[in-house]
Parts: structure tokens; C-alpha cells; sequence
């Protein structure tokens, strides 16, 4: 696994040093979009629509959009001065109930492992969070930006995951089409309840897959295995010649100049100065 952080965690006076590794990773199929008649990837250039050319990135600058087609120019030096410190400590703030979060407020999960000596330090936290069965809240600096974190312990090792703030919840007056208020049948909702305790098992995450994806891979082994039509191999994209274009301008200049017609006023004559033969004595 890749490092993607080092730092410490804190909370009261203990001081943990650890390594961050990502614990999940996306395994959604990305597709690319080729070139029908050749099988070359296609590249999308940035263009600015109101001058109708492609953007070179020393053209382009940031912007926040207050209002509808109105924004606010930021320099790179503005943006800079306001980074939040990058900060290499997650700071417990608080220790929590798991029961207490909604799972709405997790992001993205992170495993952390005891870094140089900390390996004591990080067995006392792992312990103490374990037999309390608390989780703890923390604020995390990544990449410049601040971010919620819980603090939780998977097996024997400590689990860091991302959490939304409040403010970037929505809330559900924004959801359309909620009922004000539920109102079932007694006899369905006894059925229906029966139904959920037979349904019920333990959480045994290994006996899920993604069909959709494990379906689509099989459909990509069968093309390539059976040598289709559809599997294709991107050409070598060659640049323009130099030599062969001013080659063909050259010859285009010669043939322009050979097919020209000569319009050109006759040249007159020189008088000669010189005696004929006829006049030699």
C-alpha cells in the first residue's frame, strides 16, 4: 500500500505517530471514448466558447460563481494565503457513541498504522477505543483541506474515516414528495415486520459482489479471448512532418509556378553594338 499521509494522532497529552493508507479503493469500470473509424483515444481540449479556440493553461484562472454567469476572480497568491495550515496531527476532540453518527456523515475510510516508536502509544489508544466502544471525533488537515474524522477500531487496527460537516448535509425540507406523516395498516405492518425478522441474518459483507461489474468483465474477457471485432488497438499517433510539409510545399510552388501563365510584358531587345559579319572589311 502507498503511504498517502504521516502525522500523529492526539488526544489529551498522548501523542501517536502513525502512517495513513487508504483502506477502500474504486473498482468502477471507466470506459474511454475512441475514435469509431481507428480505435484512437479521443482527448478533450479546453476551449472557451465566447472566442471560439482552444485555452492554453496560462490563460485560465480561477473563479467563484456568486450569482448565475457572475463570478469572482481568485489569484493563485490569494488562494494561497488562505490554505488552511497543513497540519500533521489528528486532534481527538471528543469521544462518541458509534450509534450516535449517521452513516450519512462518512466520506471515505483510511487505515493508520504506528509509525517510528509509537507502537506503545498506539496499542494504549487502540485498547482504550476498543474496550470503551467509543469512537472518537477529530479534526484532520489533507492536501490543504480540513476535514471531520471518526476514530474507530476495525480488528486490531485503527480506522480513520472522513465525515461530512453539518452544513454539507442537505437538509430533507429539500427532498420533494416526503409524506408529512406515515400511515399504514396495522395487519400489513405486522406481515411486513414477519417478513424483516425472516429476512434478518448477520452482516457477512463477503457474500455481496457487484454483479453489474463482474458481468461486464466477463463480457470483456469473452470479446478479447475470442479475438472480436470490438477489441481494437489504438494506433501510434505520429505528429506532423516538417520535412514532408515543406517538402509539400515546395511542390505545390513548383507546380503553381509551372501551370502559371506567363503574363509577364515581352522583353524588348537589346540594340547590338556589335558589326555583322557581312560588314567586316
Amino acid at each position: 500500500m502507498h503511504t498517502v499521509w504521516k502525522g500523529a494522532i492526539s488526544f489529551g497529552l498522548v501523542h501517536v505517530p502513525v502512517k495513513m493508507y487508504t483502506a477502500t479503493e474504486d473498482k468502477d469500470i471507466h470506459f474511454r471514448s475512441l475514435h469509431k473509424d481507428c480505435g484512437m483515444p479521443i482527448s478533450y481540449a479546453k476551449t472557451c466558447k465566447h472566442c471560439d479556440k482552444e485555452i492554453g493553461t496560462e490563460e485560465i484562472v480561477k473563479g467563484y460563481e456568486y450569482e448565475k454567469d457572475k463570478f469572482v476572480i481568485s489569484t493563485e497568491e490569494e488562494l494561497e494565503s488562505i490554505k488552511v495550515a497543513a497540519e500533521k496531527t489528528i486532534k481527538i476532540l471528543d469521544f462518541v457513541d458509534l450509534k450516535d453518527i449517521d452513516p450519512l456523515y462518512f466520506q471515505k475510510a483510511y487505515y493508520l498504522t504506528p509509525d517510528m516508536a509509537g507502537a506503545g502509544a498506539y496499542s494504549l489508544l487502540l485498547e482504550a477505543i476498543k474496550q470503551t466502544g467509543k469512537i472518537g471525533i477529530a479534526k484532520i488537515s489533507i492536501r490543504s483541506k480540513s476535514s471531520l474524522a471518526a476514530i474507530r477500531v476495525v480488528d486490531n487496527c485503527i480506522c480513520m474515516e472522513t465525515m461530512y460537516y453539518p452544513d454539507e448535509i442537505r437538509s430533507l425540507s429539500q427532498v420533494p414528495n416526503l409524506p408529512s406523516q406515515t400511515v399504514v395498516n396495522e395487519k400489513e405492518l405486522g406481515m411486513a415486520m414477519a417478513l424483516v425478522e425472516q429476512l434478518s441474518e448477520k452482516f457477512e459483507p463477503h457474500k455481496y459482489t457487484d454483479d453489474y461489474r463482474t458481468a461486464l468483465l466477463e463480457l470483456f474477457d469473452q470479446k478479447v479471448a475470442g479475438k472480436s471485432m470490438d477489441v481494437v488497438t489504438a494506433p501510434t499517433a505520429q505528429g506532423k512532418s516538417n520535412v514532408i510539409d515543406l517538402l509539400s510545399a515546395l511542390q505545390a510552388s513548383l507546380d503553381a509556378t509551372n501551370t502559371k501563365p506567363d503574363t509577364s510584358p515581352p522583353k524588348r531587345k537589346r540594340k547590338s553594338t556589335a558589326k555583322s559579319k557581312d560588314n567586316v572589311s
